[in-house]
């Protein structure tokens, strides 16, 4: 994420890889990722089970965005489809290394960035990928694509092709020390297998792309077939060695997560990790993985230890609507949910309180007073910020059971508010009862919401539940046509936050249809949080930024924080294998592969 380049990296010269803090890690004659086996086998097949449905197949547009075939371009099951300019390694905070661009070049302020193009590179219909396509891609995204990829062409002063296989990125005032990373990771389309007219529309017809397979089989809502592509150009690209590994990848799509389970149990599906594939809980671990296949030693249920914060998740306050417009009224609301009780009674006791958005690293404010570079930072939006929060005092209370102490003094928060109980009833000044409902999309979701619901309605507040199908909850959350819903804050944290929080939390973000700023944050002081993290010029900077960002977060009460547990759980039929090393985030579902061996017990 930002600091600024070092010496080797100040001279406009093409390299392989380009990092936020210092060098990258592998060099230029690196052969493979650290967690990717160069030498897995390939071949078979594997089948993945989710949950939703799907009518699209373009990823970029805004029409269906949450219902576009899994697999295309997915950060759980891999880009199958469409590949960027320079792939990102796991194994580091924030290094991206070479793919359709073989080399980069960058001057020491970053003000452009000139791909070269890997001349091998191809679409799956054979045709050379090009600084032509390049270019489409950035015009039709602006044109007509969905956030995030609309708004890029934005900090792009001028594209242009400056060689047969090269083009040229100028970036005006709006852009910053990430954005030309950005850049190189966005997903690059073939501009003669696209129509800019008609883009935005969505369409089952297989897209041709440069990934590593070909869309064999459609049918809507119900399952995506990808076949490995026998002539795929990238096979030896260092940063794409031990990657994709069988001949077939089938994505089944079932209509709740207890159908999901029971497939997996069946053999239908090759591995399961929950319903959004974002690792198990586990008590559900020790309370439902007793069946046979278990049993017997055909399904492995393993634990993978996270090295990067855990995505923030809970209950998301909808701020553009009047009754959580105030902090108060929702640090009062979030002081009320019973984590001891949640822990203890639905998670077996395993999980801890989230109570920072980049828990457990040095990027968190939590249990940390501000430094002297912080307090500059906030001293224009001081009383933004709790004392308990700068003081690195924050939380401790948080962490236990529910108790009278808490519930009175989030009540107290709530009559200062200018709330009154009347008849057990929590009132605004005109008489209006403070209501809301809670958007859920699973059983799990629902075990947390009814406690909290519980909590609730012991200080009079009355929050309804609704059960939503995946598309109706994203068409919900697209609109922001809610009061609360449980979500999380990106898939996964990450030890280098960057472009990505303005869409989660900026101003300019707000408002945006289709955006990830779900609880409608809109305050100068975020902003301005986040632009100093993304300029920032060294380690000190950055991090002094990022924390100030923290303390706006958690003191803001934008969400109902949760839980989280450090390992992430997969369940998998042994007929699959994966690298003895890991990447940061825990698994990597890409690196893994059919083990004939297995397969014949």
């Amino acid at each position: 994420m930002m600091i600024g380049a070092t010496a080797a990296y100040a001279q406009d010269k093409p390299v392989h890889g380009i990092a936020m803090n210092g060098e990258p890690a592998l060099p230029p004659d690196f052969t493979h990722f650290p967690y990717a086996n160069p030498d897995a086998p390939k071949g078979g097949e594997i089948t993945y089970c989710v949950v939703g449905n799907f009518d699209n197949l373009n990823p970029f547009i805004l029409k269906s965005m949450r219902t576009t075939a899994r697999g295309v371009v997915d950060s759980i099951f891999g880009n199958l489809v469409f590949e960027p300019l320079m792939r990102r390694s796991d194994a580091e905070p924030f290094s991206l290394y070479g793919l359709l661009a073989e080399e980069v070049e960058m001057d020491e302020e970053r003000n452009y960035a000139e791909f070269h193009l890997n001349p091998n590179a191809k679409w799956s219909d054979g045709k050379p990928v090009t600084p032509e396509d390049v270019i489409f891609t950035f015009e039709t995204f602006a044109e007509k694509g969905r956030p995030p990829y609309s708004n890029r062409m934005d900090r792009i002063e001028s594209l242009e092709k400056t060689g047969e296989r090269s083009v040229r990125f100028t970036f005006n005032d709006e852009s910053d020390r990430e954005f030309p990373l950005v850049v190189a990771m966005t997903p690059i389309i073939p501009s003669h297998a696209f129509d800019r007219e008609s883009f935005d529309q969505s369409t089952l017809e297989p897209v041709v792309g440069s990934g590593s397979y070909i869309i064999t089989d459609v049918e809507p809502g119900q399952r995506i077939v990808f076949e490995r592509d026998t002539d795929y150009w990238g096979e030896d690209v260092p940063s794409m060695r031990g990657f994709n590994n069988y001949d077939r990848i089938t994505i089944e799509y079932f209509l709740n997560e207890n159908a999901q389970f029971e497939a997996f149990k069946k053999g239908i599906c090759s591995a399961y990790a929950g319903a959004i594939y974002t690792g198990l809980d586990p008590d559900q671990v020790s309370r439902d993985f007793n069946f046979p296949a278990v049993e017997n030693g055909d399904v492995v249920v393993e634990a993978f230890d996270a090295e990067i914060p855990p995505a923030a998740r809970g209950f998301f306050f909808n701020t553009r609507r009047d009754k959580f417009s105030d902090p108060r009224v929702r640090r009062a609301l979030s002081m009320l949910y019973d984590f001891g009780w949640v822990n203890e009674n639905i998670y077996g006791g395993e999980y801890e309180r989230t109570l920072s958005y980049w828990q457990g690293s040095d990027l968190s404010a939590l249990g940390r007073p501000a430094n002297q570079r912080e307090k500059e930072l906030l001293a224009p939006y001081s009383e933004k910020v709790l004392p308990s929060v700068m003081d690195g005092s924050y939380g401790e209370d948080l962490k236990g059971r529910l108790d009278r102490d808490r519930m009175r003094e989030a009540v107290d928060l709530l009559q200062d508010a200018g709330y009154s109980l009347d008849d057990g009833v929590l009132k605004d000044e005109a008489g209006n009862p403070l209501s809301f409902e809670i958007l859920i999309t699973s059983t799990e979701q629902e075990r947390i919401a009814s406690a909290f619901q519980r909590t609730l309605q012991r200080v009079g507040v009355n929050a309804s539940i609704r059960m939503l199908d995946d598309a109706q909850a994203q068409q919900r959350k697209q609109t922001f046509d809610f009061d609360m819903l449980i979500g999380a804050v990106g898939f996964s944290g990450s030890l280098s936050p960057g472009t990505e929080q303005i869409g989660r939390w900026s101003s300019q973000s707000a408002n945006v249809e289709g955006s990830f700023n779900l609880a409608g944050v809109s305050d100068p002081a975020v902003d301005a949080m986040i632009d100093a993290m993304l300029n920032a010029r060294n380690r000190e900077d950055y991090i002094a930024a990022v924390r100030a960002l923290d303390r706006l977060l958690i003191s803001g009460a934008y969400i109902v924080p949760t839980q989280h547990n450090t390992e992430r759980w997969i369940a998998y039929w042994t007929v699959l294998n994966h690298p003895d090393t890991s990447p940061l985030h825990g698994y990597e579902l890409g690196t893994w592969w059919y083990d004939p061996e297995q397969a014949e017990r």
